[in-house]
């Protein structure tokens, strides 16, 4: 795969690129000329931005073969930071859509070809459907989706004016239609400034109401609100794509959930999950394939529990999980959450076996010891997430020693180390590469600091003196 992605690079360069340069002398007069823009500011040394490089040239490639109005530009940060200073810039790659000349929003869309073709192309179409009679109009709000639909007057209303606003802001994560036919007005029983949300038929379900009308100011708060609310409904089908917009503490039925072959099966044991939280406000309920989420299962040791019946999982607001032990049924699933409301529950977390004893300069942590470690609020950490096979964590790893053994008689900082192939990662942790290292002060464990200095020993003593909360460390010489 590595050596097609260089093919592809060099194929992109001998037939000349159709991703567009641009420099901080022509970004401002140029990028207006474009209707919709997808934007990659990188560094040409930035790891993520070279996997990148070969999908975003794919895709830049595909779009002008079907003559999308999208195009696709990349801005070298290393060369031109007033342009990428202006857009707030700090990490790489960092990728945004323009609009007439205008930043419109962050691309948090897909990074292979496919995927950034598919969303380019549904951006450059108008962000809200136009229904114009009732065959569309039915035809529209028994798709694969939830669909929001506003019905008005005319193009001049301004609660028209405002449902399309919010349509574009929103449109990364919903689907909006309009209409302006009086027909389908009446064909849907609603009046002109009504907005309605109609759930996804197969999600249908005689717990819930099918068609729900929102209250309120037609603006893009109150949209995003009304619809942050009723698009999952009472249990949304869980994907990786969607795992944000479900509120935690969040219980999930993992089993093989298949709204395109099997709708019956699937909602069977969703019906039971919804059966018995119809009336339950303390929990988010939802359903999941075991194929979409089948490394997290494995972590907690679902995997190999998982037969017919539903295995059951909930995860709290710091993505703590706790697993249901017992056999899929609904009064198993009572006793489950009530026993986690009531606090009688312990997490499931992946983790090594906790270290006997910590002779080596640097500290283990696993992840059962991670709290007791980390988050102890009397020590400052500096702390390390590794991978066994990383190159770069191995060069690193003798560094690290000397840096422990410097520090070891400091009472009140700890220099650790974890596995984090291995051991489950808090979620105020991104780690997405190795080595990842972060500063957890001992006033905000909450809130730690990813390190982005130097990496030789004198890099991190200096750093430790300056975040440090000890005094005595800070006036010592080192």
């Amino acid at each position: 795969m590595k050596l097609l992605g260089v093919f592809a690079c060099l194929v992109a360069v001998a037939m000349g690129s159709d991703v567009i340069e641009l420099t901080d002398n022509d970004f401002k007069n140029k990028i207006g000329t474009y209707d919709i823009a997808l934007v990659e500011f990188f560094a040409p040394w930035c790891g993520h931005c070279k996997r990148l490089a070969p999908e975003y040239e794919k895709a830049a490639t595909a779009l002008k073969s079907d003559k999308s109005s999208a195009v696709l530009i990349k801005v070298d940060c290393t060369a031109n930071t007033g342009t990428c200073g202006e857009y707030g810039v700090s990490g790489y790659p960092t990728l945004k859509i323009f609009q007439g000349g205008k930043m419109a929003s962050d691309y948090s869309g897909p990074r292979e070809a496919d995927g950034i073709v598919k969303h380019m192309k549904k951006a450059s179409q108008p962000a809200t459907t136009d229904l114009k009679d009732v065959e569309a109009f039915e035809k529209f709000k028994t798709g694969d989706s939830g669909v929001l639909i506003g019905f008005f007057s005319s193009a001049d209303d301004d609660d028209f004016k405002a449902f399309s606003s919010a349509s574009s802001a929103l449109r990364d994560h919903y689907t909006f239609g309009h209409s302006f036919n009086a027909d389908v007005s009446k064909k849907a029983g609603f009046e002109g400034g009504d907005v309605v949300y109609y759930r996804a038929q197969h999600m249908i379900s005689k717990f819930e109401e099918a068609v729900v009308k929102m209250d309120g100011k037609v603006e893009t708060e109150t949209i995003r609100s009304f619809l942050k609310k009723n698009y999952n409904g009472l249990c949304g089908h869980l994907t990786p794509d969607n795992a944000d917009s479900f509120k935690k503490p969040l219980l999930t039925a993992f089993y093989n959930v298949d709204y395109k072959k099997n709708v019956k099966g699937t909602n069977y044991w969703r019906n039971r999950v919804m059966k018995f939280g119809a009336n339950d406000k303390d929990i988010t309920l939802s359903v999941a394939s075991v194929d979409d989420f089948g490394q997290l299962l494995t972590d907690v040791g679902l995997q190999d529990k998982f037969s017919e019946k539903p295995v059951v999982m909930i995860r709290d607001d710091k993505d703590k999980k706790y697993i249901m032990e017992e056999e899929f049924s609904t009064d198993n699933l009572k006793a489950f959450v009530k026993a986690y409301i009531d606090g009688k529950l312990t997490a499931k977390i992946k983790s090594e076996p906790v270290p006997e004893s910590q002779d080596g300069p640097v500290t283990v942590v696993v992840g059962e010891s991670f709290d007791q470690i980390v988050n102890d609020q009397n020590k400052d950490v500096l702390i390390e997430f590794y991978a066994p096979w990383c190159g770069h964590c191995k060069s690193l790893a003798p560094k690290f020693d000397e840096l422990g053994e410097k520090l070891k008689a400091v009472d009140d900082l700890v220099i650790a180390k974890m596995d984090a192939t291995a051991n489950e990662v808090p979620s105020n942790y991104q780690v997405s590469g190795f080595p990842t290292i972060y500063w957890a002060p001992k006033d905000n464990k909450e809130n730690p600091v990813k390190y982005n200095g130097g990496r030789e020993v004198q890099n991190f003593v200096d750093y430790i003196k300056q975040h440090s909360s000890s005094e005595k460390l800070k006036k010592t010489e080192l």
